[in-house]
């Protein structure tokens, strides 16, 4: 069954946390604006540090706090001085495809939250991917199959550098995201540290070949809306919830497929970078 297309998207009903300052990165990206719009609209007090202020919607600037500078560029005592004073950080900026790009950004902001005192840093949203969660009871993860880490490998390198870090941390790991009308959290699959599709327990034993064939068959399940991502990261902004230090997942309701059109999914520059 695929998943309906409709022109225009829905913004779903967010049952979350009480008022929270929250600082958004990356908010005039494809995920980054669903945060931003969902954030305002449930009341929050929203900041957004960006490089190009004219790409935000024009009836939400004179609701939030803008701040320009260039998000890699910007020194770490600098963002610092950003973060502080937030409940919440919700990174939505860099991509994948960027490879070390990408990693150094994710270390750049956990470096620049973690120089401030314990008591003062948020919590933290970062996004991942699917392929950096465990693969039912396999002990594996996609990042380690063939194919899937030429690409996706600086999801697993983002993961274990904040594993390793002191911060309130959640990684969203969704399959590709898509325009798509909100489902709503009620009726999407979530998951902690395991992909959110059924993995049957034979797979454990297969070489990684044939494991690959078994994830990349469960990725239209995890083809999910940009919206329904947002809401569950603003659903979970409280310190040490049920998210607090855990990858998440998330896939559509049961018996449900979902279609990208497009694909961003190239290669890394080279084989070392992965290692």
């Amino acid at each position: 069954m695929i998943a309906p297309r409709l022109s225009k998207p829905s913004t779903p009903t967010i049952h979350s946390d009480p008022m929270k300052r929250i600082l958004i990165l990356g908010a005039t990206g494809s995920l980054g604006r669903h945060v931003l719009e969902q954030a305002v609209a449930a009341g929050h007090q929203v900041s957004v540090l960006v490089r190009n202020p004219a790409k935000l919607p024009t009836e939400t600037r004179a609701l939030i706090t803008v701040h320009q500078a260039d998000l890699g560029q910007i020194a770490t005592p600098d963002l610092a001085a950003l973060v502080r004073g937030h409940d919440a950080l919700i990174n939505c900026a860099g991509m994948v495809t960027e490879g070390q790009v990408f990693v150094d950004l994710v270390g750049h902001i956990a470096e620049a939250v973690e120089s401030l005192p314990a008591m003062e840093r948020p919590v933290c949203w970062f996004l991942g991917g699917a392929a950096a969660l465990d693969i039912g009871n396999t002990g594996r993860k996609g990042v380690t199959l063939p194919k899937v880490r030429d690409t996706y490998w600086p999801h697993g390198k983002n993961y274990e550098r904040i594993c390793a870090s002191p911060l309130d941390w959640r990684m969203l790991c969704p399959g590709p995201m898509v325009e798509q009308p909100a489902l709503g959290q009620g009726r999407m699959r979530i998951s902690t540290e395991h992909l959110p599709v059924h993995i049957p327990g034979l797979a454990r034993a297969l070489p990684a070949p044939l494991l690959l064939l078994v994830f990349a068959s469960r990725i239209p399940q995890m083809i999910v809306p940009y919206a329904d991502a947002a809401a569950l990261m603003l659903a979970h902004l409280e310190p040490a919830d049920a998210m607090s230090r855990h990858r998440v997942g998330l896939a559509l309701p049961e018996g449900m497929r979902g279609k990208k059109d497009t694909w961003a999914a190239r290669p890394a520059a080279s084989s070392s970078a992965a290692a």
